[in-house]
Parts: structure tokens; sequence; C-alpha cells
């Protein structure tokens, strides 16, 4: 098993908060005080306050309550609230995946809190605030494999909360510190500052102290110094004995059953992995309860333990498939087919080898996006250099080429005027290839999925299994739809619909029955014409999210598909709050993200009209009118192209 993925989860998450239960009773505590506050000030730490504690169970709701405090505090003019909220705002974007949109909040709140600063230079709350935003700045880094912006960021943090004496927040700090150079294999640093975190965690008898402790001990174990890791695996053993925590004692159990398969003692090891399993049921953790599984099947395939193997390798499959975790999967599937090999059933062998194929392959995919992500970012900033560089070289060429006299300059312009043609070629192509990629990161958008899943979790948390069920099918259909056509240039109509249909019937349910939709063809519309896939999708999305989530009452969104003079028109109207009202109330916040969705649609739409050499535009109006009065219509003219 992949020893190195299990630990980086553990260690970025052992500070999460606690129970879902004790924060909803922390939220109704809040809101209670907050009925009776009456001074700004006050309503706005208790919004930040609730925003904070709603960050592990609903970040939507972090986001909601973030907003509340940052345009109270605006109207208060109170630095302090502004930093914290969008504090918040940028936690909460972490866990809804939207990494550069959680870098902009954090950056802002480092804004506020310095603005702060200057006023009130020995407020420990505000060195709190300031450190607490560069360390989470810190996390989003570390998270895209920045390794050297995330030191830097938690450098900073640790400076602060030293300054202030803020020993748990150092600790958590030093354990940040000690994962990133976990993660680089820089062992040494790695045991040095978890080490530190440790001292303190145990001086403070924090409980998270038994989770750093196993961290190191697994350390130790990957370094094969075998006697160390036990020693700190018996400490954390010891350490949750007095502060019991099942979830870091069943991780716990787990490295011990790693240690003593490695010792050749397969009973204790087999013990400890069912122990394990017994903890992480009991906890309704399936994440865990899949890994536990996976070991206890391996052990007994080593054992030749063939048969009684099997069912705990298909009940790990079904944890893993059922949380969608996809590196469990490739290694589950693996051990299933070498399973099914041993037992003699050759055609179960090959089906599972070749789930284990496609799950290799995804797991290779996903690695592969992440590179090309960097990669763009990389190019970008280079792209920067060389501009700024082109523009030099040319400055100093135009001073040098005048003295050579007129001739020489025409000659030089046309040489420019060339190279400005061919550059004008290549960057065309590099932009295809740009929004191209662009275009498929907007298919999987991670705040889109992971909205998804939230809402899932809200549902069962809810006890609505139903719902979260019937929600969940439609999710996977809209992502089977999403991958099949993601590599055409064109997608059917009917298909089209198809996707709008089980999007909008998603965010239907999520949003409780917000709002209604229509989606309408007129008899115009050929079943054969095609256009680009995902060019509309964005456009509903800001019709639910800026239109009908902000709306009092219920709203309706309509989606209309007609042919007139010889050209495809989509129109989505929707009867929400309108550009104007959406503007205001989206002041400072994910408007970045919008205009990205906005700028790769029109750029697409250049391309199609250099590809066609037909027209191809984008019109976008609010609606004011005495039957309508309020609401946004956008509408998408585009050359007729059939799908062979």
């Amino acid at each position: 098993m992949n020893s190195k993925f299990r630990l980086t989860v553990f260690l970025l998450f052992n500070f999460a908060a606690g129970t879902a239960f004790a924060q909803n009773a922390q939220i109704d505590s809040v809101r209670n005080v907050l009925r009776f506050a009456k001074a700004d000030t006050v309503k706005v730490n208790q919004y930040n306050t609730i925003a904070d504690l709603y960050k592990e169970i609903n970040p939507d709701s972090t986001l909601f309550y973030a907003q509340k405090a940052a345009v109270l505090s605006r109207k208060a003019g109170y630095n302090f609230g502004l930093g914290s909220a969008f504090t918040n705002k940028g936690n909460a974007s972490i866990i809804l995946g939207n990494y550069p949109v959680a870098l902009h909040y954090f950056k802002n709140a480092q804004t506020e809190f310095k603005i702060a600063l200057q006023q009130n230079p020995d407020k420990k709350a505000l060195r709190k605030g300031l450190a607490r935003a560069y360390a989470s700045a810190g996390v989003v880094y570390y998270e895209q494999s920045n390794y050297t912006q995330a030191l830097k960021n938690y450098e900073q943090a640790l400076k602060l909360y030293q300054e202030i004496q803020e020993r748990p927040g150092i600790s958590k700090v030093l354990n940040n510190i000690g994962t990133v150079y976990k993660s680089q294999q820089i062992y040494p640093k790695a045991l040095y500052y978890l080490k530190e975190a440790s001292k303190i965690q145990l001086a403070l008898k924090e409980q998270n102290a038994p989770i750093t402790l196993t961290n190191i001990g697994v350390i130790y174990f990957e370094l094969g110094e075998y006697k160390n890791a036990i020693h700190y695996y018996e400490k954390a053993k010891k350490g949750f004995d007095e502060n019991p925590n099942n979830r870091g004692f069943a991780l716990l159990n787990n490295y011990l059953g790693d240690y003593y398969k490695k010792q050749d003692n397969q009973a204790l090891a087999l013990e400890y992995y069912q122990k394990s399993l017994v903890l992480y049921d009991e906890i309704q953790n399936k994440f865990g309860a899949s890994l536990a599984l996976y070991n206890i099947g391996l052990l007994l395939q080593e054992q030749q333990k063939y048969s009684e193997a099997l069912p705990f390798a298909l009940q790990s499959l079904a944890y893993a498939k059922e949380i969608g975790v996809q590196d469990q999967t490739f290694h589950t599937e693996q051990l299933l087919s070498e399973l099914y090999e041993s037992l003699n059933d050759p055609k179960a062998a090959l089906a599972h080898y070749k789930n284990y194929i496609m799950a290799r392959d995804s797991i290779i995919n996903q690695e592969t996006n992440k590179k090309f992500a960097l990669a763009e970012m990389n190019y970008e900033f280079k792209k920067k250099e060389a501009l700024l560089s082109e523009s030099h070289k040319r400055q100093i060429q135009l001073v040098v080429f005048s003295i050579f006299g007129a001739l020489l300059l025409i000659a030089l312009g046309m040489v420019i005027y060339n190279r400005m043609q061919v550059k004008r070629q290549l960057t065309l192509k590099k932009e295809v290839a740009e929004y191209e990629q662009k275009a498929l990161h907007l298919q999987m958008n991670p705040h889109f999925v992971f909205n998804c899943l939230s809402s899932i979790s809200s549902f069962i948390v809810q006890n609505g299994t139903d719902s979260a069920l019937k929600y969940l099918s439609k999710f996977s259909k809209l992502m089977r739809l999403t991958l099949e056509y993601s590599k055409g240039s064109l997608i059917p109509i009917d298909k089209e619909i198809e996707s709008l249909q089980n999007y909008l019937e998603l965010e239907q349910l999520r949003f409780h029955d917000k709002f209604e939709f229509e989606i309408q063809a007129t008899e115009n519309v050929e079943f054969n014409m095609g256009l680009p896939p995902l060019l509309i999708q964005p456009f509903v999305e800001n019709a639910i999210l800026h239109g009908m989530v902000p709306k009092e009452g219920k709203g309706k969104i309509n989606v209309n598909f007609d042919v007139q003079h010889q050209q495809l028109v989509c129109t989505i109207t929707d009867d929400g709050i309108g550009l104007s009202e959406s503007k205001i109330l989206k002041e400072n916040s994910v408007t970045a993200h919008q205009s990205m969705a906005l700028d790769i649609t029109k750029k697409r739409l250049k391309i199609m009209e250099s590809i066609t050499s037909k027209s191809a535009k984008i019109e976008i109006i609010e609606l004011n009118s005495e039957q309508q009065k309020t609401g946004t219509r956008v509408t998408l003219f585009l050359p007729v192209q059939y799908i062979p």
C-alpha cells in the first residue's frame, strides 16, 4: 500500500475540528449571543466565529456568514473583522478545492491585518490573525506542491506566533513545516520540526499530541529505524489511552499492523489490523476501513489463505468505490486479480486486472493534469518575463538602428512585420491549445465537484439517504456524459440538453427547489446539429449562483435553442436579481473566476469564427420591463455546424 499517500493525508488534517454535533452546539450558542449584539464590531466577530465553525461541516455556510461579516466590516471600517472574513472565505475555498481563489482571499486578509497593525501595533489579536492568514496561505502552496512558498509563509506565521507566545499556533505551524519536509523526503528536518511540535503539545497536554507522535513513528518506519518507530508508536498509544481519539487510534493500529508485519509477526499484525477495522467501523470511516480490510486481505494472501482473503478484499473495494478513493481502488483491484488467479478463476482475475489497469491510468492522468497545471503557471510566468525582455531589446534596437538611416529602418520594419505575422500565427495556435486545456479544466471544476460531494455528505448527515443516493446517481450520470464528449470538438444538441438537464436537476436538489427550469428546442433545430461542449454550462451556473440563490422566493431559468438567420441561437434567461444587484452582492467575492470563464468563452468564439469563417458572438443584457421586473438574458449566436 502507498504509505506516502496515507501519511500525507494524516499529517495534513491532524488539526481538524471536533465532531459536527459539538460544532452545531457551539454555533447555536454563538447565534444566541448574536441576537442580543448591538455594536457592529460585535456582530462581525460573531459572524466570523460562526463561519469558522461551519468550515468543516458546510463550507458554503462559511462563505455565507463570512460575506455577512465582510459587508458589515466595510460599513464599520473594521479591518480586523474584514481580515478574519477573508481568512474564513479562504479556508472554505480550500475545502471546496478552489485554491487560486483561496490564495486571493488570504492575500487580502494579510493586507487588512497589516493595515490594522499600523494603527494598533501592539494588539496580539491582530498578529494572531495575520499569522493565521500566512499559515493558511502556506497550506494552499503546499497543496499546489509549491514547497518554497509554503515554507516562506509558514516561517512568517511562526515568527508572528513566537512574538505573541501563542504556543498552540506555534505547534501547529511547526507540524506543518515538518509535513513539507516529509513530502520532500528531507526526513532529518521533518523529524526536527515534528519533535519540536510534539514537545509543545505534550507540555500543553493537547489532544493532538498522540497524532504527532504517530507521525514521527511513521517517518522512522520509512527510514527503516524500527526500534525508534515502535518507541513512538507506544508513546502515541499511551497518549490515546489518556485522550481517546478513535480516528487517530484506528490509524495507529494500522501502522502497528505494518510494523509487526515487517517483523514477521503475522499473528500480531493481523490482530492490529482487525482492531483498526473495528474502530473505523465504529466511527463509520469507510476510507480507513477500506485500508484496514485491504491490509488484512494482503496479509492473508501472503499466508496463502486465498479464500479467506477474498471477502476482505471485496469489501475493501466496495468501500473504496463508494467513497471514490482512486488510489485504494487501484491497489485493491490488483490484489483481487491476484487472489482470483490463485483460486483458478481466470475470468474474474482478468476482469479485475482490467479494472486495475483502468485505475492506474486514471491516477496517471490525474498526476499528468497536475503537472500540466504547474507547467501552465510556469509558462505564464516565463512569458511575462520574455515580453519584458523583448520590450527592452526593441528599445535598444530602435536607438541603434536609427543611426543607420531611413533605408535601414525600412528594412528593419519589414523584418519586424514578418516576425509579427509569424508570432501572431504561433500565438493563435498556442491560444487554441491553452483554451482547449482550460475548457477541459472547466469540465471537472473542483469547486463544482466538491460542492456536489459536500451536498451528498450533508444529505447523509441529515438522514436524507434516499435524496443523497438520487443526487449521487445524477452526479455520476453527468460526469459520464462530460467525460464521454470531452475529447470531441462538438457535442450533439440532444446530449447537451441531457447534460444541462442533469446539471440543473442536481443544483435544484442542492438548493432545495429554489428554482424551476425549462429547456426547449424549436423545430428548426436539427438532430445532427452540434455545438462546442461546456459552452453553455458556465452561464447556467452563473444564473443559479448569482441570480437564483440570492433571490427571495422561487425563480425560473429558461434555456432555449433555435436557428435564426443561419445561426444557432442559444438563450439562457433567468428572473433572478439581475446584473446590477448581483455585482453589488459579489463585491470582493469570486468574480475573478467568473470573468475568466467569460473570457475563455469569448476566445473560443473567436477561434470558432476563424475556423468556420462565420460570425460567433455573445450578448448579455439585464432584463427590466413591466412583464419582468428583473433578471438576466445571455444569448449565444453560433455558426450552424453538423456532426457527421
